[in-house]
């Protein structure tokens, strides 16, 4: 095999990976596998969601943005997220994925409409470590959004 050939075949083997991580993050968000989902991250990441709930760009703990998730979409509230039209760019140890991302959230609790869902273009940022490819940040960029906001905003009281 000449080492074009190897190079070619290690960066598919990573394309492979690092596209496996982006999707598995959002199986493991809707199975709400809240350990799953906190393996595929760094202890710390750069999040940007300002396009979809205002505020600012951050750098936080991996573990709070898993515990603001399992807030947001705890067991009654169904979501469904779907990623696709991946592109993958690797430099080293680092890589960049664009997809585009589509996500549905349902909640049968007499707040109007019970869906609310949004489109949009995710940036994935990932770091090579030796257990695998990790995520290291992640911004969306909202396209369109429709539906019920209280379905997206509502979490019950404890």
């Amino acid at each position: 095999m000449t080492d074009l050939m190897t190079s070619d075949l290690g960066r598919l083997f990573d394309e492979a990976a690092i596209r496996r991580v982006v999707d598995e993050i959002d199986n493991a968000v809707d199975a709400k596998d809240w350990a799953a989902c906190r393996g595929y991250f760094l202890d710390e990441i750069d999040v940007d969601f300002t396009s979809l709930a205002g505020g600012s760009p951050a750098r936080m703990a991996a573990d709070d943005l898993i515990a603001a998730w399992a807030t947001n979409l705890y067991r009654e509230k169904s979501s469904f997220h779907m990623r696709s039209n991946h592109r993958v760019t690797i430099e080293g140890d680092r890589a960049d994925v664009v997809s585009r991302g589509y996500a549905l959230n349902i909640l049968q609790r007499g707040t109007g409409s019970d869906l609310w869902e949004v489109w949009g273009v995710y940036v994935h940022t990932m770091r090579r470590r030796p257990e695998g490819w990790r995520c290291s940040g992640m911004t969306l960029e909202v396209v369109y959004a429709r539906g019920n906001e209280k379905v997206r905003e509502f979490v019950p009281e404890s």
